[in-house]
């Protein structure tokens, strides 16, 4: 799933509405409750990603929006990109330290609220701010497009509901909070060791150790970076840099001509040549041809990281010889 736009033109519209104002009030009305009966104290880390249901809904979404900007994640086990985005929501939701809550919606336990919210492909990202939804994105985005996108969420929720968010204490223990997930791992013996082959020249070494993390923990930043970087060197060790780059010239429809090259560029540091070469080799081929080059563009995004401006770049001039 390609990820949209990420329009904060659902916010805007939100702070434009003549119930801002009601909502404001209710806000302020609720913080001031939850204040006299003790209620709004500080709560551990482990409290700021919740899991959410029908039953609970009202209760851990609307009413705690009235406190701090609530960010719901429709999520499947069966979603592959959601494997990828929500652990990162998780690591920003703590990073940023009670500026607002995450709730994780499972969509085949819970199928009212994904109808409620017209959500029609997952992940899918929304948020509730003093009892008002909206639209956030959906799809696997970038970090530093989710970054920009709370960054503009928790300065609405500020200046025009006054949610200044909630005190997290490290020590404070969460009345009913489910205890902080314990890693699958630990990895760091598996990592070290790749990590050693890969210095080592041990392509081969260092491509088992990162899949045997994987196998384990299909979303592991570390080692799906390195295993994109273990397979990308393993490919071009054996390579006649020359003769490759001579028949990738006077080949411009073959496809393994193409990739090989690729691969060459992207080692030698010239990463918009990479991309551009397999974006044209996708734009040239049908069928099966196109589907390898795509992919092998795929597995070099991988190898620069998925924050990479020139990443993101690719990925928009791929989308458009694709539709």
């Amino acid at each position: 799933m390609q990820p949209r736009n990420m329009s904060m033109s659902g916010v805007v519209d939100l702070a434009a509405v003549k119930a801002a104002g009601e909502a404001k009030a209710k806000a302020e009305q609720a913080r001031a409750e939850a204040a006299r009966t003790g209620g709004a104290g500080a709560v551990s880390p482990a409290a700021l990603v919740i899991d959410v249901d029908e039953a609970g809904f009202e209760r851990d979404v609307l009413q705690r929006s009235a406190e701090v900007p609530v960010v719901i994640d429709f999520w499947a086990e069966w979603c592959e990109p959601c494997k990828q985005l929500g652990p990162l929501l998780e690591r920003l939701a703590v990073e940023y330290n009670g500026r607002f809550l995450l709730a994780k919606v499972d969509v085949d336990a819970n199928q009212m609220l994904m109808q409620q919210f017209g959500i029609q492909g997952i992940p899918a990202v929304f948020a509730v701010v003093a009892g008002q939804a909206l639209p956030l994105f959906q799809g696997a985005a970038p970090e530093a497009q989710i970054r920009e996108t709370l960054d503009q969420l928790i300065q609405v929720g500020e200046e025009r509901f006054g949610l200044t968010g909630i005190v997290v204490d490290p020590d404070a223990g969460a009345p009913g909070a489910a205890p902080a997930e314990v890693p699958a791992g630990p990895y760091d013996a598996l990592l070290e060791a790749a990590a050693s082959a890969l210095d080592a020249n041990d392509f081969g070494g260092a491509i088992q150790a990162y899949k045997n993390v994987l196998v384990d923990d299909p979303g592991n930043p570390e080692a799906k970076l390195g295993l994109a970087q273990a397979e990308l060197l393993g490919r071009v060790q054996s390579m006649d840099p020359q003769a490759v780059r001579k028949e990738a010239a006077e080949n411009p429809g073959d496809v393994d001509a193409q990739i090989a090259a690729a691969d060459l560029d992207l080692v030698g540091g010239h990463v918009e040549d990479a991309f551009g070469r397999l974006v044209e080799a996708v734009r040239r081929t049908a069928g099966d041809d196109r589907n390898t080059a795509r992919l092998r563009l795929l597995e070099l995004f991988e190898v620069i990281g998925p924050e990479d401006p020139r990443v993101t770049a690719a990925r928009t001039a791929l989308a458009r010889v694709l539709f």
